[in-house]
């Protein structure tokens, strides 16, 4: 276990759509996984999100927030 500013919130918009909120102040549903790429991979394949989320998340989602971690992690 982490403490929250330890961790990335995953974040649901009032859109239905899922970003990183690497703040953790953006409104929306969230759910924390750690900052690696490797907590999100896990996540896909336990399918943690969905179960945080309640609902499934599309292939493209993933794909998206791979990019963002990716744009994260090289800063």
């Amino acid at each position: 276990m982490k403490s929250k500013k330890e961790m990335m919130r995953v974040l649901k918009t009032s859109e239905n759509e899922f970003i990183l909120d690497a703040t953790g102040k953006k409104n929306g549903r969230g759910a924390y996984l750690c900052f690696s790429r490797e907590c999100l991979e896990k996540a896909v394949k336990n399918r943690g999100l969905e179960r945080s989320f309640k609902q499934s998340i599309p292939a493209e989602v993933y794909e998206h927030l791979k990019e963002e971690m990716d744009a994260i992690e090289t800063k």
